[in-house]
């Protein structure tokens, strides 16, 4: 009989499952998209309701296939959009609010005075973050002071909080377990990833109590069973990892050293630090790559907003094409940029400016501009603000020699090779794209004993294709000289 772990991957704009061999091999994918709801600027929600119901569509779609392909599904890992918000009921399971998104932004002002009280060392020491909305205790606290339900609720002992895995935990085991992992916890801004504990100082800060917070466990753990209604037969949820983390796992980047970049509504870079917690002093986030048998392994983090879905807007509000896919073609048909540059700061900015005003700039302007440059600029600007972040590592005394790439902007083979020109670094794809996906099945399978140790994981890992810069310097220089020109107009603040 044929041996499956199912990864559910629900991520920003859609949710999906993934049935995969137990080689790490992708077998079969369902996915649904959801709706994105934008209710003021700067402010991005999603229905939690309509999260848990694409998210069961498509575990239960997987499920079936299994059974078709007569197999067993030994196990379910999970990985999610970390940072967004769900606060709900403990009795009736139901949402107090909409999902806040970690694209929202509408937590600034708080977020100012927060900095003005001189909490940012504090908090930087303790979590490794910035203060920022990015973060979900900022959004937490929004809730609480918002929804006067929550209130009311938390006092009584009777308010959950979570991020979007322990949401789906919470929903799949029918309120038996409420629990989330070290990677989603150490993107709250409320955990202390010194000492692997929620932070009371911290929850005093923000006056969020501690009895709506969630258990945290390993990244391979116990995380309880589903409910026979929801999957036909329990199955065990063992794996549960923060997709950017996830990724990391999946790209099997376990030295110190080693670094991973995915590129999907957002553009994330992971540096394994080992188990030493590096602070960055050019702005990049330490946090928590992935927690096993109680033993931490952190990473130095760089977070672009934009990247996928700057190709999304340009698909769905501009109308410039009707499929992605279609990009690589239009890109390769210029022979150069033209000086035009987007800055596609839709919300705000991330590392290493962390500019949550800055809103999209697009120069160098021409009547010969059209849609073709528009949609070649906004593609280079997710390979640029890699630069940004790299640069970053490198003051801060860190230099990658290569780096693992996924995610959906990658099968772009154009971008792919732009990229290693401008960050001057190999670049290598690897076979199995689902990284993300593929991580939290790992977690999944180790825990359950699979595989025998992240050594046995490693050897899953299969090289697609590299990429290796093939531009001189005075062109990357140039090139990259119109870029932070551009950035200067879009900034709100110095850094």
């Amino acid at each position: 009989m044929k041996k499956f772990i199912i990864s559910i991957d629900q991520g920003t704009t859609s949710s999906r499952a993934i049935l995969f061999d137990l080689k790490g091999k992708p077998v079969y994918s369902s996915q649904k998209e959801f709706t994105q709801y934008f209710p003021k600027s700067g402010w991005v929600e999603h229905n939690p309701e309509e999260i848990w119901s694409t998210t069961k569509k498509t575990l239960k779609d997987v499920i079936s296939k299994s059974k078709k392909l007569k197999g067993k599904v030994l196990t379910i890992g999970i990985t999610n959009q970390r940072e967004t918000t769900v606060l709900w009921d403990k009795k009736t399971g139901k949402a107090v609010y909409n999902a806040i998104v970690w694209q929202d932004r509408r937590q600034e002002e708080f977020c100012k005075k927060l900095r003005k009280q001189n909490n940012e060392t504090l908090i930087f020491n303790r979590t490794g973050l910035l203060i920022d909305s990015y973060f979900s205790g900022i959004k937490i606290k929004w809730v609480l002071d918002n929804v006067p339900l929550a209130k009311k609720l938390m006092n009584k002992k009777q308010l959950l909080f979570g991020t979007i895995d322990s949401f789906l935990i919470w929903r799949l085991t029918r309120g038996k377990v409420h629990a989330t992992d070290a990677t989603n916890a150490s993107r709250t801004m409320i955990y202390n990833i010194v000492s692997n504990k929620w932070d009371d100082t911290i929850l005093k800060l923000l006056k969020i109590d501690k009895s709506i917070l969630p258990i945290v466990k390993n990244c391979a753990d116990d995380f309880g069973y589903t409910d026979s209604s929801i999957t036909g037969k329990p199955i065990s949820i063992t794996g549960v990892v923060g997709d950017q983390q996830s990724a990391t796992i999946g790209q099997c980047c376990f030295e110190p050293g080693s670094l991973k970049s995915t590129y999907g509504t957002g553009a994330f870079v992971l540096l394994n630090t080992g188990n030493k917690i590096i602070y960055s002093k050019n702005r990049l986030l330490t946090t928590i790559a992935y927690r096993i048998k109680g033993k931490t392994t952190y990473a130095m983090e760089g977070s672009i907003f934009i990247a996928g879905a700057g190709v999304q807007w340009l698909r769905d509000k501009l109308k410039f094409f009707s499929k992605a896919s279609q990009t690589e073609q239009i890109v390769k048909s210029l022979k150069d940029n033209k000086g035009i540059y987007l800055v596609p700061a839709f919300t705000g900015l991330g590392a290493p400016y962390w500019d949550a005003n800055a809103r999209g700039v697009l120069t160098g302007l021409t009547r010969d501009t059209g849609p073709k440059e528009i949609i070649r600029a906004t593609i280079e600007s997710v390979a640029y603000q890699t630069y940004d972040l790299f640069e970053a590592m490198k003051h801060d005394g860190l230099r990658p020699k290569l780096v693992k790439v996924d995610g959906g902007m990658v099968m772009n083979n154009w971008f792919s090779q732009f990229l290693s020109d401008i960050i001057n670094i190999k670049v290598l794809r690897p076979k199995v794209q689902e990284t993300t996906a593929l991580g939290a099945a790992f977690m999944a399978g180790l825990q359950i004993g699979v595989y025998k140790s992240l050594k046995d994981i490693s050897k899953n890992w299969q090289l697609d294709k590299n990429f290796t810069p093939k531009i001189n310097s005075k062109e990357r220089n140039n090139l990259v000289k119109g870029w932070s020109a551009s950035i200067k107009k879009t900034l709100t603040k110095t850094i």
